[in-house]
């Protein structure tokens, strides 16, 4: 599927690869990650998307993002934006598809491969637009959950699909060096219209 040659990029839709990992019960880590992609072939770049609710004191997904920005990731977000819904109950949406579509298609004429870290069918369109320039694309999220945390026409226009799941013993975190912590605010993100 990789070939030692190929300039590679990760783009990691955040919340989209947190729920997926824990709906299959493993936690990423995410320096074990960078490694495996750097021994399939040249990472040029990888990518996170989250969103974040800027006027919290703390954040629980604060730590994570700083690692991150300092260790291999170019780190995008965006503050959240709150709403109520129609039965009065205040919500959050932070949906980071355009910011992802746009640095994929910057990039495009740079890399030969894209690795896509979501399940979310929005992204049907750019894996689309990335093949029509010749670049190959491989998507990763998972077919283990009911229902799968992959829409079914963005895994078909993939190139490659790789379950998550397979990569598990690769990129998992040991969970006796996992530290106790509140789950992240952007699983609590309302990521509108996404198709699992």
């Amino acid at each position: 599927m990789f070939d030692a040659r190929e300039k590679v990029a990760l783009f990691i839709d955040g919340a989209n690869l947190y729920s997926t990992a824990k709906a299959i019960g493993f936690d990423i880590d995410y320096k074990r990650l960078l490694r495996e992609f750097q021994g399939q072939a040249y990472l040029l770049r990888a990518y996170y998307y989250t969103a974040l609710i800027e006027d919290q004191e703390y954040s629980s997904i604060r730590p994570l993002i700083d690692w991150l920005d300092y260790n291999g990731y170019k780190v995008i977000t965006k503050p959240v934006k709150e709403f109520v819904d129609s039965s009065g109950r205040r919500k959050v949406k932070g949906n980071m598809d355009i910011e992802l579509a746009v640095d994929a298609m910057q990039i495009v004429e740079t890399v030969d491969h894209v690795v896509l870290f979501s399940g979310d069918g929005d992204f049907r369109y750019l894996v689309e637009a990335l093949q029509r320039r010749g670049r190959k694309v491989s998507v990763v999220s998972t077919l283990k959950t009911q229902p799968p945390m992959i829409a079914d026409d963005l895994r078909r226009q993939a190139d490659h699909f790789i379950d998550l799941s397979t990569l598990a013993n690769k990129i998992g975190r040991d969970p006796s060096e996992r530290p106790v912590r509140p789950a992240p605010v952007a699983d609590d993100i309302d990521d509108e219209d996404d198709d699992y």
